[in-house]
């Protein structure tokens, strides 16, 4: 598991999908999101925006996992 550390209160998935490289540009995020499976804290996601705050865990199957932390 990768830790991605914030300094700010939140950081949004598509936000965390670009800073670890698994998508190029925030406008292929839309599409990335319909076509892979990408589970926040276990449970299936699509919202670009949503977000992530300390302790929450994405994980993508073929790619990795990556918890997000403040330290």
């Amino acid at each position: 598991m990768e830790n991605v550390k914030i300094t700010t209160e939140f950081i949004t998935l598509q936000q965390l999908l670009k800073t670890t490289d698994v998508i190029q540009s925030g406008g292929m995020v839309k599409w990335y999101l319909a076509e892979h499976e990408v589970l926040v804290n276990g449970e299936h996601e699509t919202r670009r925006g949503k977000k992530l705050y300390a302790g929450d865990v994405v994980s993508i199957p073929d790619i990795g996992e990556f918890k997000v932390t403040t330290e």
